[in-house]
């Protein structure tokens, strides 16, 4: 009885949880399997491995694959080192510190699309934005970056969106540090950039391992910036699995293809997330 009741207990969560998560799950399966076009209604029937086929023979689909891969190393790269250099720049005391640190973390709870929009708006715009202004002051042409530098461009967007977050995580980490370690090796001669390789990094290693698994997962599914900003262009230049799917679903009402994609981004998230889970598990164990 004292095994069983808690059992009863969780089950109607446990339940609800696997339903929320299987029930979508079939209805994508059952999809990418049929012929379901809004747009030709009258094809319909089983469809085997069709969509599959047409969703990876699509011209955008290696360029959109690249695309995420590109987009997923640069913020992942650029949010961790300069997390990092950040969360050790405020890590000691100084006048209004608290104050810095609320305006560091303030970007991650901006709205993607808001944040879109402002890059696009005040960042960016090739006429009046504040870097065409700055072009313009050192007797340069403005870089017109969402037309230019797409997939650069968005990958700025993310990264300026996602970087509070790795710092808050480094900030955090840095807090628990060893100070009488940090003192004994200052007292013994060691450089700063030798407490940053012996002491402060491998302390952060969990943290790192942490903060790369969370924005894999998350920066698989960036579509709000791409949408409102560059569509996916010029041509493919700035397409990613998520907006690919998009365009399938939404813009060539084939719910089947798109199904079908959705199916192939599953399977890229759970592959990445098996590589991840070892690294964090391999960090754990340390």
């Amino acid at each position: 009885m004292k095994r069983l009741l808690p059992r009863l207990l969780l089950a109607p969560a446990m339940g609800t949880l696997f339903l929320w998560m299987i029930v979508p799950l079939g209805m994508t399966i059952y999809f990418s399997l049929i012929r379901y076009n809004l747009m030709q209604p009258d094809q319909t029937g089983f469809a085997g491995m069709e969509n599959f086929e047409f969703f990876i023979t699509d011209p955008s689909f290696g360029p959109a694959v690249i695309n995420t891969l590109l987009l997923l190393g640069s913020v992942i790269l650029a949010t961790a080192v300069f997390g990092v250099l950040i969360a050790l720049l405020v890590n000691s005391p100084f006048p209004g510190r608290g104050i810095v640190r609320v305006l560091l973390i303030s970007p991650f709870f901006v709205m993607p699309t808001v944040n879109a929009l402002m890059w696009k708006n005040m960042m960016m715009n090739p006429i009046y934005g504040v870097l065409a202004q700055v072009w313009i002051f050192f007797g340069t042409q403005p870089v017109d970056w969402l037309t230019d530098h797409p997939l650069f461009s968005v990958i700025v967007m993310v990264s300026w969106q996602w970087l509070p977050f790795a710092t808050l995580i480094f900030m955090t980490a840095l807090q628990s540090m060893d100070q009488e370690q940090l003192e004994a090796a200052r007292m013994d001669g060691a450089t700063y950039l030798q407490q940053l390789r012996y002491l402060y990094l491998p302390h952060l290693g969990r943290s790192i391992a942490v903060v790369v698994m969370i924005e894999l997962i998350f920066l698989l599914s960036v579509f709000a910036e791409i949408y409102t900003t560059t569509s996916g262009g010029p041509g493919d230049a700035s397409t990613n699995v998520t907006f690919l799917i998009f365009k399938q679903a939404l813009l060539n009402f084939d719910a089947g293809v798109a199904s079908a994609g959705a199916l192939f981004a599953v399977v890229l998230a759970n592959i990445a997330a098996v590589f991840l889970i070892r690294l964090v598990g391999k960090n754990l164990d340390k």
